[in-house]
């Protein structure tokens, strides 16, 4: 199953905290409703490419939505389609190797 890291910066909101257009960001991907998890410098997504995108597009839209006149969104997707996978299973592959 694709695997996505999403940013979404809300520039031009006339505050250097950023926390409450994130707040909004990350709703708005809550409400498509995909599994994503919260990390301090990004959100991860996963589910199939369609729900990504879907939700991609509604935290982009959020940022604007949150009273932004400039939004910047990054997105890296990582497809590996020879073998199902989960942020889970990548996240516990990574400790394993680290108790060897």
């Amino acid at each position: 199953m694709p695997i996505a890291q999403l940013t979404v910066v809300p520039l031009g909101t006339g505050d250097t905290s950023l926390s409450g257009a994130v707040a909004a960001v990350v709703a708005a991907i809550r409400d498509t409703g995909i599994r994503y998890r919260l990390t301090p410098m990004a959100t991860v997504l996963e589910g199939s490419i369609e729900e990504i995108l879907a939700a991609v597009r509604a935290a982009h839209e959020a940022g604007f939505a949150a009273g932004s006149g400039r939004v910047s969104t990054s997105l890296t997707i990582d497809d590996r389609r020879d073998k199902a996978t989960s942020m889970a299973h990548k996240v516990a592959a990574v400790e394993a190797k680290m108790k060897d």
